[in-house]
């Protein structure tokens, strides 16, 4: 069985959907994670419908409809609580692209792919142990890694790299390129909803615009939960990846210029998750021979447009149609996926940071954005995303 099992170095979004969509189209899949037990971490996450396409079409919708929410509306604002134009969500979106825009907890949307890869009889789910290395043969790919300091060989017709911003398969295929700290870092933070004053609980997402720094909000948990994200400007990364950091690290950034809502709201973490950004440039080349990359490996996104997730959950889906068509031709059907996402990725990722500069402008020009945006209307600003949300699988 060899010849139709696939080895995926990875255990988040992107790996798992990866899984689920080759494992459906007849591959045997070995998933390797080097967490010992994969827990509810992260925060909210958007789901436009580029993505929710893909994954109800895996046959998740009745796995996450419960944890789900569809937000009715994105609202955007100034730091002082002006309103600047609102994008209507909703009905009204699923109608146009013939999928819902959803929010959820991170948490929920990777127990939900969990679940349905522990269901499928056809993938094998492999934690506490880290790829290492691969060698290519005649017959496949033997893949190894390390599991508590011992080596353990897993054989397969290919490796599929979705390890993440510092992924092991990225290094060995491109090279040894660090990404590049953006001058940002994200603060994140859950609370209870009937915490959070009645007008900023219900069903949007609340996108606050400021110098050097922004904020969003919505519902997850059913509604139960707010999820908050406050980004800002960085001198330096701080040290690791999602590190405590005390809420007055996040007040200093929103100062008395931002609106009352604004920080009575952020102030009500007890706790916060610190989270640097980075950026690299996009790769020329993926992957080589029966080896590729997939989501944060091989394109990692700011998040200024929410489509980090989306971009792996897309990648997935066109990489299990490639080689679902040409599963005795491996290698090229890796180079046709690699083909068919590299601009793509490119072009969101340059779309995400574009947004960054956008969202964190100062006076004057934020305030001729503004103008901008107001002037546009809702039908209009809705259509600049025709290009992201109304995509498809070849």
């Amino acid at each position: 069985m060899t010849a139709r099992t696939i080895v995926i170095a990875g255990a988040g979004i992107g790996g798992l959907t990866a899984a689920l969509a080759l494992a459906n189209k007849s591959f045997r899949i070995v998933l390797i994670d080097k967490a010992d037990r994969l827990e509810e971490t992260g925060a909210g996450i958007q789901l436009s419908p580029n993505a929710t396409r893909v994954l109800i079409g895996l046959g998740l919708r009745d796995r996450l409809m419960p944890a789900a929410v569809a937000p009715e509306a994105i609202v955007i604002k100034t730091r002082r609580n002006r309103e600047i134009a609102r994008l209507p969500l909703g009905a009204a979106i699923a109608t146009r692209y013939r999928a819902p825009y959803w929010i959820i907890h991170r948490g929920d949307l990777q127990a939900a792919l969990l679940d349905a890869v522990h269901a499928h009889p056809d993938v094998a789910l492999e934690l506490g142990a880290e790829v290492d290395a691969f060698a290519p043969h005649a017959s496949g790919i033997t893949v190894q890694a390390l599991r508590r300091r011992s080596a353990v060989d897993y054989e397969g017709a290919a490796l599929v790299g979705a390890d993440g911003l510092w992924s092991k398969v990225r290094e060995r295929v491109a090279g040894a390129d660090a990404p590049q700290f953006a001058r940002r870092t994200a603060w994140r933070a859950l609370v209870p909803a009937d915490a959070v004053a009645p007008a900023l609980r219900g069903r949007d997402v609340h996108l606050w615009l400021g110098r050097r720094s922004h904020l969003v909000h919505y519902p997850v948990k059913a509604g139960a939960m707010i999820n908050i994200v406050a980004i800002a400007t960085d001198e330096r990364p701080s040290t690791g990846w999602s590190t405590a950091s005390p809420p007055s690290e996040v007040m200093a950034r929103y100062s008395r210029s931002w609106a009352r809502e604004a920080r009575d709201l952020l102030a009500l973490p007890t706790q916060w998750l610190k989270w640097p950004l980075y950026r690299r440039p996009p790769l020329r080349r993926w992957g080589h021979g029966a080896v590729t990359l997939l989501g944060d490996a091989a394109h990692p996104m700011l998040p200024f447009l929410a489509q980090g997730a989306a971009m792996a959950i897309e990648d997935a889906a066109v990489l299990a149609e490639f080689m679902a068509a040409a599963p005795d031709d491996i290698a090229g059907a890796m180079r046709r996926y690699e083909d068919a996402r590299r601009g793509r990725t490119a072009q969101v990722e340059r779309a995400a940071h574009h947004n960054g500069r956008i969202y964190h402008l100062a006076e004057p020009a934020s305030t001729l954005r503004n103008v901008a945006m107001r002037a546009l209307g809702s039908d209009r600003l809705v259509a600049q995303y025709d290009w992201i949300y109304g995509w498809r699988a070849p």
